[in-house]
């Protein structure tokens, strides 16, 4: 599929039932019901236009009576009219009454020009909708092709985002972005899958819509039908490796992938990645723990050794927030040397943003566990769900090291004195912290201080995490 494709050469696709084609990819076979079927408007050619470029449905997934909507770019482009509008807020108020969950395929240019400010009230409907349902009932938005103005706020207002490789959303486009900055730049690269990935405003990039509805289908698998249900069961699985500790070195600077822990510790082939390629020092991501829906968050040391920052501690934070709002318990997997430092990250708001994930953690109703694979330092132990943050459980792996900072930093301040006096400082400094590990960074020692229930072979994770789900019920 071309990335290039003009909306012209999208409309004369989708001017076939390509809103009902969207909407069926989507749903269970023939479970589709619109619920504004008749014209209120019609196209240029005189074909019908179900609720003036837009089509509004209930459907099935899996069983599950999902509310959804796909914009008609072929109609003016996919702007939302006051009809266009009413359309959609006639679905969400439905939704929010039957407590089902929403899936819209967005396509559109923004606000009608021709309609002036009806159909900018018309969006704000939407966006209290949206905003009132947020962490209610799930919400997914699919941009299907170009998105503008109101046409991206919607989407960020909801749940989970995906694009599909040829889908741009941008609140200002190309033309007014040179008139008023002088600056040219291409849809691609204004707004294109490429840049909202790695800015967090979407959290999937997918092919095409056949891939979307299925990621669509897929992600409804992990959520319930609204909050305060239990997520459904599915018959489990064991996990893809016997071992999760094979994968993590001994040494605590030698990188490596965190998804291989997990693939030791959840059901195999059960990992949906949230956000890949947003602040990716930190790993999000919905699996299943014999059968049972649970959200996974783990430092990454793939990248920048696992360390947090602004951009990770709000990805976690946003992240522990929807699992606690749809019901899923959260295994944490830490291994971190810590907050990165320095002034760009305090410019950032790192103070901030770190304080946000300790609030979405300290907040967190559903179980939570955590499991420290290899180090844990300074206040990044503490915001990645310590004990005394409210963990339900937390245990480590034997030669786990917790404590303020590595034992090489601690000594080169603490002896500093002694170190400038010595005649070999760098044999000194080693013997020094040595003895500072031993005798305060081991898990050993955090275990018999309380700060940790208790040091497991890795091989028992999985099941010691599954029993603990288990005795605290899996859900609030």
């Amino acid at each position: 599929m071309s990335a290039l494709r003009t909306q012209a050469e999208r409309a004369d696709g989708l001017a076939a039932g390509g809103c009902r084609r969207r909407l069926e990819l989507l749903c269970d076979a023939g479970s589709l019901e619109a619920i504004r079927s008749s014209a209120t408007s019609r196209r240029l050619g005189g074909e019908p236009a179900p609720g003036d470029g837009v089509l509004a449905a209930i459907g099935r997934v899996a069983g599950r009576p999902v509310a959804c909507y796909a914009q008609d770019v072929s109609y003016l482009g996919g702007s939302l009219g006051e009809v266009h509008a009413e359309t959609i807020d006639r679905l969400l108020g439905l939704a929010a009454r039957a407590r089902i969950p929403i899936v819209g395929f967005v396509e559109s240019g923004g606000a009608r020009i021709q309609e002036g400010t009806a159909a900018l009230c018309g969006y704000g409907r939407i966006f209290r909708h949206n905003a009132l349902l947020s962490g209610v009932v799930p919400q997914i938005s699919i941009i299907g092709g170009l998105s503008a103005g109101g046409g991206c706020y919607s989407p960020a207002l909801t749940d989970f985002v995906a694009m599909t490789e040829d889908a741009t959303m941008f609140l200002t486009g190309p033309a007014v972005v040179g008139e008023v900055t002088g600056e040219e730049i291409g849809v691609r690269e204004l707004g294109g899958p490429r840049v909202h990935e790695r800015n967090g405003v979407c959290d999937f990039v997918v092919d095409d819509d056949r891939a979307a509805a299925e990621l669509a289908r897929q992600l409804l698998g992990y959520l319930p039908q609204h909050a305060g249900v239990a997520p459904a069961r599915t018959i489990g699985t064991g996990p893809a490796r016997e071992d999760p500790g094979a994968v993590v070195p001994n040494a605590p600077r030698r990188v490596y992938d965190v998804r291989g822990v997990c693939e030791g510790v959840v059901d195999a082939g059960s990992l949906l990645e949230v956000a890949p390629r947003w602040a990716r020092s930190i790993f999000t991501a919905f699996a299943r723990l014999d059968g049972r829906p649970v959200g996974v968050i783990a430092n990454q040391p793939r990248y920048l050794g696992g360390i947090l920052d602004a951009e990770s501690a709000q990805k976690g934070a946003r992240f522990v927030e929807r699992c606690d709002a749809f019901g899923l318990p959260l295994l944490v997997f830490v291994d971190t040397p810590g907050f990165m430092p320095g002034r760009d990250q305090e410019s950032a708001g790192v103070i901030r943003f770190g304080a946000t994930l300790v609030r979405a953690f300290a907040r967190a109703t559903v179980p939570r566990l955590t499991v420290v694979l290899r180090k844990a330092y300074g206040g990044a132990f503490i915001a990645m769900n310590s004990r005394d943050l409210g963990a339900d459980l937390v245990l480590a792996w034997p030669g786990a090291e917790i404590g303020v900072m590595s034992a090489e930093s601690a000594t080169t301040i603490v002896r500093r004195r002694e170190l400038a006096a010595a005649s070999d400082p760098v044999a000194l400094r080693q013997a020094l912290a040595a003895a500072y590990a031993q005798e305060h960074l081991g898990a050993e020692v955090a275990a018999a201080d309380g700060f940790v229930d208790e040091v497991i072979e890795p091989a028992q994770t999985r099941r010691r995490l599954l029993g603990a789900l288990t005795a605290l019920g899996g859900e609030r």
